[in-house]
């Protein structure tokens, strides 16, 4: 049976984008919303809308019954999670499938193996994704941790087993600092964690955040769709990006996007999958694989002409891809500005009232957002009201369109984040595509030093 109405498990940006593809379709939609985004232009457009809480995301967009119960009401035969929430939970994604409601996702135990670090890693591994060098476990023998700091060349990481937060980590530049660095490493991480062990691990000075687009159809079919590079970051959050990768051939697109893809096709994986790498020196290591559509997937869409979201919902929907690699062409190239309601250059949130509103146009600019005059942006959820999308034939052109586009951009009563973008743009690194995953945070600390 077709899918003819699907239940939009999210809010936002990402929640129309859903409402489009499915209307462009001929598929009804079904909106679910806290009181908060009753008047939501995702709520206003979808041919039903159902309220499933109050505002904190725990009562409603992560209420997991109550969503279901919008899903059976309303009759929905399809649950699309867009990104965050619910996404990249294994558990919905049973449960959905358990009331006969169709998931439009990968399958649960893809989510769940993904989800957790050191089986994606041990995953990842096993289907020839290349992974940081390292050691293969805990090493607690100075000799051992020198054999294997040599083979796998300095600079090295000791990294503590347990915890986070750059506590029980030091790197070692030379061989002659090892063993008292890992005695560091190893006190730091039992004074924080209660537990002293520690691994070893390839030290990347200075890499960009490399991702690769990924589709199967769940049955051992699966294509790649390109890279993008998301190395503008600020604490971990991605702030512009764009396809392709300044720094990636052609040529290593095909490698890795194909060892990629034939992973893929090993796990027959269904749906969306991004496989994400360090980038250093001509050398890939994975990090981790997102097991749902992201943020950033426009730019792919833009320099490939295959809408993700329609793709979503056929392969849910039982159907084959829709294109096979070797059809697959990437033209031109596409930046993505990521448009937040906070402070430019202290990135503190700043909801409120849009008293008014105008979006950029012209040609190959496309903004993806909610947002219209009078909308208030409520403080509950994430800051991003939208994404502005540009696309050339060349970066250069691409960088120019960009720059019109964000001038052109209104959006007053609140600030947001395009000056900060403006400001990227007359950046010399970042016009020559010259940049790493510390550049953002160095520029924004010489900036205010």
């Amino acid at each position: 049976m077709a899918i003819s109405r699907i239940l939009i498990a999210n809010r936002g940006e990402i929640a129309l984008r859903i409402h489009r593809a499915a209307h462009e379709m001929g598929i009804e939609t079904v909106a679910v919303h806290s009181t908060a985004d009753a008047d939501a232009m995702h709520v206003r457009l979808a041919d039903h809308a159902i309220c499933i809480g109050p505002p904190p995301a725990k009562d409603s967009y992560l209420n997991v019954a109550a969503i279901i119960s919008a899903a059976e009401i309303s009759h929905a035969d399809a649950i699309h999670p867009g990104y965050g929430f619910l996404s990249e939970n294994a558990q919905f994604a049973e449960i959905v499938e358990a009331h006969d409601i169709i998931w439009i996702g990968p399958k649960p135990e893809h989510i769940r193996t993904m989800g957790d670090k050191v089986e994606a890693k041990r995953t990842a591994g096993a289907l020839g994704l290349p992974l940081v060098p390292g050691s293969a476990g805990a090493v607690s023998d100075p000799k051992e941790a020198a054999k294997i700091a040599d083979e796998i060349g300095y600079p090295v990481i000791i990294k503590a087993a347990s915890g986070g937060g750059g506590r029980g980590m030091k790197v070692c530049n030379e061989p002659e600092q090892l063993e008292t660095l890992m005695k560091q490493a190893g006190n730091e991480a039992k004074a924080a964690f209660g537990d002293d062990t520690v691994y070893i691990e390839k030290y990347l000075g200075n890499p960009r955040h490399i991702e690769f687009q990924v589709f199967g159809d769940g049955n051992g079919a699966a294509i790649h769709l390109g890279e993008r590079d998301c190395s503008l970051q600020r604490r971990h959050q991605k702030v512009l990006e764009e396809a392709p990768s300044p720094v990636i051939t052609p040529e290593d697109r095909a490698r890795m996007g194909g060892v990629c893809a034939n992973a893929m096709a090993d796990m027959a994986y269904r749906g969306a999958g991004t496989i994400e790498f360090l980038w250093e020196n001509g050398e890939f290591y994975f990090i981790e694989m997102n097991t749902r559509l992201q943020v950033e997937h426009p730019v792919t869409e833009m320099i490939t002409g295959v809408d993700l979201v329609r793709e979503q919902i056929r392969i849910a929907d039982g159907k084959p891809l829709s294109v096979k690699q070797d059809e697959i062409e990437f033209k031109g190239h596409a930046i993505e500005c990521r448009i937040n309601a906070e402070d430019p250059w202290t990135f503190a949130p700043s909801p409120g009232l849009v008293t008014a509103y105008h979006a950029p146009g012209g040609m190959h600019v496309r903004v993806d957002s909610g947002l219209y005059a009078g909308y208030r942006i409520p403080p509950y959820y994430d800051s991003m009201i939208a994404k502005l999308i540009v696309y050339g034939r060349t970066r250069e052109g691409c960088i120019m369109r960009l720059r019109r586009a964000l001038e052109e951009m209104v959006v007053d009563g609140v600030k947001t984040s395009i000056p900060l973008h403006c400001a990227l743009l007359e950046e010399v690194d970042v016009l020559n595509g010259d940049y790493s995953i510390k550049w953002l945070e160095d520029w924004m600390a010489k900036r205010e030093g």
